[in-house]
């Protein structure tokens, strides 16, 4: 390691507003506010025009308890669609428009520290990266100096053994100018937030930036030096996160979810960046701080359990990023900025297995949405995490209610009960025309963005033939629909059992991601997807009797079948089904990190092979 550099970083009190003096205070313009009301204002004002209609249907004779949840929890689910929707449609507008001119002038030198926090991962596959990293900094030049830091957690000692004889190899190899330096700390103290803070308290001074990957994260030097420039440019910015494409996905499961950030979540992330402004949020990895506001303002506290115990804040990236504008730095996103890439899960097991963690992170922020000095936006990012988990329930109990209402008065479950029974309750009618246009509109919503998502990519500078052709396009959209119909409601029952472990405290780890994906026997995949498959079973058997309406045949299919998908998500497909541009035209530092992963992986090997007793 360098030269110690410490740089102050103290914890934040939740409970008193804080402004840092050295924040230039930025603030969001006219045109966020803007953008804001273009997505929000259309979906409050769908919501409200659906709600009027419910109220119609339930009015005549009188709005029941019953009633008023199934309108509440329809209403509360299509707002969260709509907002999707108009986002989108905000994105491609933006899309459409130049983008911002870029700044000509030599940008000020910035010392950045590549930080890369470890915990007991694959040392090669770190490495490899990092070194396809350094290599295109190398190439790149410009103005700006870059160190990399292995920061390592890592508790297996066989792992950490091998860490440290990869960073050894790679230091000896790597061309001259390019610095790669590795800390292991003793004690594994707060995770991944404890192993950040403790390079800022130690090294921090002597780097005015530090840009924060993941272990499986990979980034372009014309990216990295493009974030470097923008934090260079803008003294207000405290924060600047990049999109990061998914890559590297040769499975079912994964590659559908390749596809979708690929292709449909360009737009998205868009209009996330135009309605947020300076009250951005932030995803832990692939961004760039100003390592001072960093140390000033998001050092984070511990929380305070409901059982008395003290608790360390899981998702922090959220909490960071506010904490970061409540002081008055700019959180900024900037989705045009290509070349930062990731990997995601291989297998449905796996992404549940990610899901759990992030689920408890997740739900902490309900507890920290009255926190003193928050930006609203930044309230709303909080809320916003905790309801993509919160939602799942919703939707199962709206999925149970429609299916007990069934075909209308003739047709429901309810009939076995007797009328003269006082505790038979007063059931909401739906007719089989009134589901069929509630669930037609929900379905038309989801899939409006998709079909938008493929219409933009001409706007984000893509051409079809990027990404084989249109045909190749329509074909590999109308796969990934069919895959994320048959997905989404195994996932939905899979977030709510993650919401109740979370809730229990039965949920507690956070082991690291199997890069290459786990085995999983039959007898796991069964017990694992237990619920899914009985709920389904009771649906398949209601359609079968009549007593469940037909359009709720996709939602009961999928969790019947949700063992076989669940085998079927790691299956292996073939290169350019559902491709993205990476897919067809990959980048040089993709094949570059490949390389240098084998060639590190092979020296490990041989390694160990050497000396067995070790």
């Amino acid at each position: 390691m360098p030269p110690k550099a410490p740089l102050e970083m103290p914890v934040q009190d939740l409970a008193c507003a804080h402004r840092d003096v050295a924040a230039p205070g930025a603030r969001s313009g006219r045109d966020a506010r803007l953008w804001r009301l273009a997505a929000f204002g259309p979906a409050v004002l769908s919501t409200a025009a659906l709600l009027a209609v419910m109220w119609g249907w339930f009015e005549a004779q009188g709005f029941t308890a019953l009633e008023a949840i199934l309108t509440a929890l329809i209403a509360f689910n299509f707002f969260w669609i709509s907002l999707t929707l108009f986002t989108v449609l905000s994105g491609m507008a933006a899309l459409a428009r130049k983008g911002p001119r870029l700044d000509k002038r030599r940008p000020d030198a910035l010392n950045v520290a590549l930080l890369v926090p470890v915990h007991n991962e694959p040392p090669w596959y770190v490495l490899g990266n990092a070194s396809a990293m350094l290599e295109e900094l190398r190439d790149q030049g410009g103005v700006h100096r870059y160190d990399l830091f292995i920061l390592s957690d890592t508790t297996d000692p066989a792992i950490a053994r091998q860490e440290e004889e990869a960073v050894q190899a790679l230091q000896a190899t790597l061309s001259p100018g390019l610095t790669l330096y590795y800390r292991r700390r003793a004690q594994n103290t707060e995770r991944k937030v404890g192993n950040i803070a403790d390079w800022v308290r130690n090294w921090g001074a002597a780097y005015p930036a530090m840009l924060v990957l993941d272990a499986d994260s990979l980034m372009t030097g014309k990216a990295i030096a493009r974030l470097a420039n923008a934090l260079a440019a803008d003294p207000a910015a405290g924060l600047i996160q990049s999109y990061p494409h998914l890559i590297g996905a040769q499975s079912v499961f994964a590659r559908s979810q390749q596809f979708a950030n690929g292709v449909y979540g360009m737009a998205l992330a868009e209009g996330l960046a135009r309605w947020s402004g300076q009250e951005g949020n932030y995803w832990g990895h692939n961004a760039i701080l100003r390592t001072k506001a960093f140390a000033a303002c998001a050092g984070l506290p511990h929380l305070r359990h409901w059982s008395g115990r003290d608790s360390l804040i899981m998702s922090h990236d959220f909490v960071e990023a506010s904490l970061l504008r409540r002081a008055g730095w700019g959180v900024r996103f900037l989705p045009r900025i290509r070349g930062s890439y990731e990997e995601t899960p291989v297998t449905l097991t796996d992404h549940i297995k990610r899901d759990r963690r992030w689920c408890q992170g997740n739900l902490q922020h309900l507890g920290l949405l009255r926190s003193k000095g928050l930006h609203a936006m930044s309230r709303f990012h909080l809320f916003h995490g905790a309801m993509g988990y919160l939602l799942s329930p919703l939707w199962f109990v709206l999925l149970v209610i429609w299916a007990l209402i069934g075909n209308g008065e003739e047709g429901s479950v309810l009939t076995y009960f007797s009328p003269e029974n006082p505790l038979m309750p007063t059931w909401p009618e739906m007719t089989e025309g009134r589901h069929l246009l509630i669930l037609l509109m929900m379905y038309a919503m989801l899939l409006a963005p998709k079909v938008l998502g493929v219409l933009a990519l001409p706007l984000t500078g893509l051409r079809y033939a990027d990404l084989g052709g249109v045909a190749r396009v329509a074909g590999s959209a109308l796969t990934e629909i069919v895959l994320s119909i048959l997905y989404a409601p195994i996932l939905m029952v899979q977030q709510m059992i993650a919401v109740f472990r979370s809730l229990t405290g039965l949920q507690n780890g956070w082991e690291p991601q199997a890069r290459d994906g786990g085995r999983y026997p039959l007898r796991a995949l069964i017990l694992a997807h237990a619920l899914e498959t009985f709920a389904g079973a009771a649906l398949v058997l209601g359609l079968l009797s009549g007593l469940v309406t037909w359009w709720l045949a996709p939602i009961a299919l999928s969790l019947a079948c949700a063992v076989p998908l669940s085998a079927l998500s790691g299956a292996p497909v073939t290169a350019r089904l559902m491709g993205t541009a990476e897919s067809f035209r990959e980048p040089q530092i993709i094949r570059a990190a490949r390389h240098y992963r084998a060639e590190l992986k092979a020296y490990l090997e041989g390694r160990a092979a050497q000396n067995p007793a070790e």
